[in-house]
C-alpha cells in the first residue's frame, strides 16, 4: 500500500540528460512487498542536470527531483493515502532530490554512483548501481537500487508492509540533447 517509490529515487535516479522534456523515455518505477505480495507504481515530474561523461568521470555530476505528487499505483484511494501526512506528506514535502557525490567505473558500461538522497527533509547517503550506453545516437541510463523506507519517515513499522523498497530506473535520451563536459 505504501510503495514509496523512491524513486527517488529516485530519483534517482536521473535520466543522462539535462531535463525529463528532452528526454525520450522515462520510467521510474518502484515495488514493495504488502502483505507478502509485491506491488509497486511508477512517479513522474523528474527534472534532471545531468553532466556525466564516462572520460571524466571525477568532473560529473548529476542532480535529480521527482514530483510526489505525481506517484501512481492504478489505485487511487492508495495514492491519496501515500500523499498523506501517513507516508510522503506532500502538503509539506513535495519534491524528493537526489545529488551525486561521487562516481566509480566498474567495468564496461557499469557505474555506481554515491548519491545523497532527500525524502520528507532526511537526508541519507544511497549507492546505486547503473548502466549507461551511448550507441546508436541513444544514450541510455539504467538502475535498480533498494532502500528503506524507515530511513526517511515513509509510513511506520508494520508487520505486513515490507520496510524495503525497490526502485528501477530506466532514461533513454537523444545523444545530441545530452550536455556533456
Amino acid at each position: 500500500m505504501k510503495k514509496l517509490l523512491i524513486v527517488i529515487a529516485i530519483i534517482l535516479t536521473a535520466c543522462p540528460g539535462r531535463s525529463l522534456a528532452q528526454a525520450t523515455y522515462t520510467s521510474i518505477t518502484f515495488e514493495i512487498k504488502n502483505v507478502g505480495i509485491t506491488t509497486g507504481g511508477s512517479i513522474g515530474g523528474l527534472r534532471t542536470n545531468v553532466h556525466f561523461n564516462p572520460s571524466n568521470i571525477n568532473g560529473s555530476t548529476l542532480e535529480a527531483s521527482v514530483d510526489v505528487n505525481t506517484i501512481n499505483t492504478d489505485n487511487s484511494s492508495r495514492d491519496e493515502h501515500l500523499r498523506s501526512e501517513d507516508f510522503f506528506d506532500v502538503a509539506h514535502f513535495t519534491k524528493i532530490s537526489l545529488k551525486s557525490v561521487s562516481f566509480k567505473h566498474k567495468s564496461g558500461d557499469n557505474y555506481i554512483g554515491r548519491f545523497m538522497l532527500t525524502i520528507k527533509n532526511r537526508s541519507k547517503q544511497v549507492d546505486i548501481p547503473f548502466t549507461f550506453f551511448d550507441k546508436d545516437n541513444m544514450l541510455t541510463f539504467k538502475g535498480s537500487f533498494k532502500l528503506n523506507r524507515l530511513d526517511f519517515a515513509v509510513g511506520s513499522k508494520s508487520m505486513i508492509l515490507s520496510d524495503e523498497v525497490t526502485v528501477n530506473i530506466d532514461c533513454q535520451e537523444k545523444k545530441q540533447e545530452l550536455t556533456q563536459l
